[in-house]
């Protein structure tokens, strides 16, 4: 496995906890901070995603 698919497992596994946390989050503030937080692991995700399909392309 490349660095970058290990960056991509990573993220992915990220963005699922933090769903989950926010999921089981009572307190408001904290549920908008992890839903904000797994969005932003999704986005890295996707990116890593594009970078290791344009370099199996390539």
């Amino acid at each position: 496995m490349t660095e970058l698919e290990d960056r991509l497992e990573r993220f992915e596994t990220l963005t699922a906890e933090c769903e989950l946390i926010a999921k089981l989050a009572t307190d408001s503030t904290k549920r908008e901070f992890y839903l904000k937080l797994a969005e932003r692991y999704y986005q890295l995700a996707s990116e890593t995603r594009a970078a290791v399909a344009a370099k199996a392309a390539a």
